[in-house]
C-alpha cells in the first residue's frame, strides 16, 4: 500500500548550498516497495527547470531535501533522479524516483551546531534557537555519503 502526502517546500543541495525551489504544487509517494523508493512530482514555474533537464539528460543524481505535510516539519532528505519531465501550460511536472537518506536528521541538532558556528551563545542562542525552529531557516540536511 502507498502512502501519498503533500510537499510544502523542496531544495536542492549543493554541497553546503541550498537553493529553494518554489513549488506550484507537489506531491510525495512512499511506494513501500521492497527497493523503499519514493516517487516526488513537482510543478514548478520554467525558470526553475534548467537544473532538472540537465539532471535528466546527464543520469546525474540530485540531493534534495523536502518538508512533507506540514511547515513545521523537519526537512527529510533524499538521493533521487529525474524520471520524467513535461510541460503543462506555462509550467513544468517534474517525476523523481529517488532513497530517503537514512542518515541522521536531527533538524534542531543542524540549526544548533549552524547558531553556535556563527558565535551567538547565551540568551540570544536560546532566542535565536526558539525563533528558528518556527522559522526553519534553509540548512543543508541532505548527508551525501
Amino acid at each position: 500500500m502507498m502512502k501519498t502526502f503533500k510537499l510544502i517546500s523542496f531544495q536542492i543541495i549543493d554541497g553546503e548550498t541550498v537553493h529553494d525551489i518554489p513549488l506550484k504544487d507537489g506531491l510525495i509517494i512512499n511506494r513501500e516497495d521492497v527497493e523503499k523508493r519514493w516517487l516526488i512530482e513537482t510543478f514548478i514555474a520554467q525558470e526553475y527547470v534548467g537544473v532538472f533537464e540537465d539532471a535528466f539528460k546527464n543520469g546525474n543524481e540530485l540531493f534534495i531535501q523536502v518538508v512533507i505535510t506540514r511547515p513545521e516539519n523537519d526537512p527529510a532528505p533524499f538521493r533521487a533522479t529525474v524520471v520524467k519531465l513535461k510541460k503543462i501550460n506555462e509550467s513544468y511536472s517534474v517525476l523523481l524516483e529517488g532513497y530517503i537518506n537514512k542518515s541522521r536528521n536531527d533538524y534542531a541538532e543542524l540549526l544548533l551546531t549552524h547558531l553556535l558556528d556563527k558565535g551567538i551563545t547565551g540568551d540570544q542562542l536560546l532566542e535565536a534557537f526558539k525563533t528558528n525552529m518556527v522559522t526553519k531557516p534553509k540548512l543543508p540536511a541532505a548527508n551525501k555519503e
